[in-house]
């Protein structure tokens, strides 16, 4: 079986209004920004970047009550953002909002 599931801890930098789809599922985008120290081949190094990610259903009624700087984790799937498009935007399938940040 492929595997397809990413998990990032980071900061809420974007979050665009709820829309609905033509059949009426709720629809939310957002954009996280992780920053982090990594090992790598024995070395650590500082990992930083930004990560589009879409929200549908009650995920996306539920994040449209965070706010920006919020910390989240989430997880989901990576899959390119449309058809043509070679830009990867994680499909959110869980998410938790960590207290304290």
């Amino acid at each position: 079986m492929a595997r397809n599931h990413l998990v990032i801890t980071g900061a809420l930098i974007e979050l665009k209004s709820l829309r609905h789809t033509p059949a009426g599922i709720p629809v939310t985008e957002i954009r996280v920004k992780h920053q982090s120290r990594q090992n790598e081949s024995n070395l650590e190094r500082e990992v930083e970047c930004e990560l589009a990610a879409v929200a549908i259903g009650d995920l996306a009624k539920l994040i449209q009550g965070a706010r920006l700087g919020d910390t989240i984790n989430a997880s989901g799937f990576l899959t390119n953002r449309g058809k043509s498009a070679r830009q990867l935007v994680l499909h959110i399938t869980d998410i938790e909002f960590l207290e304290g940040h």
